[in-house]
Parts: C-alpha cells; structure tokens; sequence
C-alpha cells in the first residue's frame, strides 16, 4: 500500500509539475546551470518552444550585464539568440511579436559585431515580420546609424506602404528622420 500511494503521490506530483511548467518557464525557475544555461534552453526545446518563452529567458540572460561592454556576454548572447532563431520555424511564428522582438534583437546585437551580418538578419526580421512596425524602425535605425539616410527613408517608406503597425511610431519616426535627429524613436516614443 505504501508503494502504491508513493506511486500516486509521485504521478500527482509529475502532472502538478507539467500544469505549472509555463510558470517556470516564465522567469520563476533558474537553471541549476548558472554559467550557459543550457538547463533551461533544453527544458525551452523540449516542452513549449515557443518565442514567449525564449524571450523571457533571452532578456533574463541579458540582463547579467552590458553586451556592448563585454564580448564574452555579447558572444553569449548572439549564440543563445541564434539558438532561438533556429528552434523557432518563421512559418509558424510570424505573426507572434515575441518573435519579431527576439529577431530584430539579434541582429542588433550582430550590429556590435559584423555591421553586413547584421543588415541579413534585419532583412530577415523585416520579411518574416512585416505586420510589426518596430521591425521596420529597427531596420532603418540601422541603416541610419551606418549613414544610410536614403535606405533609412525608403524602409520607413515601405513600412507605412505595407500597413504595419501602429502607423503613429512609423509617422513619429518619418518625422524624426526629417527633422535630422539621430535617434528615429525617443525612449518615451517606443
């Protein structure tokens, strides 16, 4: 009897702890492996895979300190992103701004690196995610920092053409970018 009410206890304990997996998978649980994580982008893989998650967990990771002040955290971090990118089909996720966020991330963070690597994967974010206007700011604030003014221009363009959203943050960085500011979007503005 003893054998059999563990065997209960323990199968109420698994399903318990499979209902409560989003819980942990949202930034309560950490992984028992503190220095690359892999605990938890493994349990990411195995069960929900899906960008919330990745996010969640991506921004945690970032959180450890300044990418653009330390090139070990910034190594990390483009091959935890990279990682992400992979594991999430684009077919699927498309319309799902979580990945739209964890996308054009990435390429900001390859912008620190490999300015040509960064542009692909900006490219990439713009042609999965249309729908989001962000993408698109990312994309010509990009270009505008390497003095692209007249792709910056044409991708703002483009965006309001192609019916992202909101339309206000890409008439707010229109207007930015006419009035020569170096920044298309202020901090309150995004």
């Amino acid at each position: 009897i003893t054998s059999i009410m563990n065997r209960v206890r323990d199968l109420k304990n698994k399903y318990r702890n499979e209902d409560n997996i989003t819980d942990e998978l949202n930034c309560t649980k950490i992984s028992a492996d503190t220095t690359d994580n892999s605990g938890t982008v493994n349990q990411i893989m195995m069960t929900t895979n899906n960008p919330e998650d990745w996010l969640c967990f991506l921004l945690r990771l970032e959180k450890k300190g300044v990418p653009q002040m330390d090139i070990s955290l910034l190594n990390r971090l483009i091959g935890r992103y990279s990682q992400a990118v992979t594991a999430l089909p684009a077919e699927k996720h498309s319309q799902d701004e979580s990945y739209a966020r964890i996308l054009v991330r990435f390429a900001e963070l390859k912008a620190l690196q490999d300015p040509e690597e960064a542009r692909d994967q900006f490219h990439l974010a713009r042609l999965n995610c249309k729908k989001f206007a962000f993408v698109h700011v990312a994309f010509a604030q990009f270009e505008l920092s390497q003095g692209n003014v007249k792709k910056c221009k044409q991708l703002l363009q483009k965006a309001v053409e192609c019916s992202a959203v909101p339309l206000e943050m890409l008439e707010t960085a229109l207007q930015n970018l006419q009035s020569q500011k170096k920044q298309l979007l202020s901090d309150e503005e995004k």
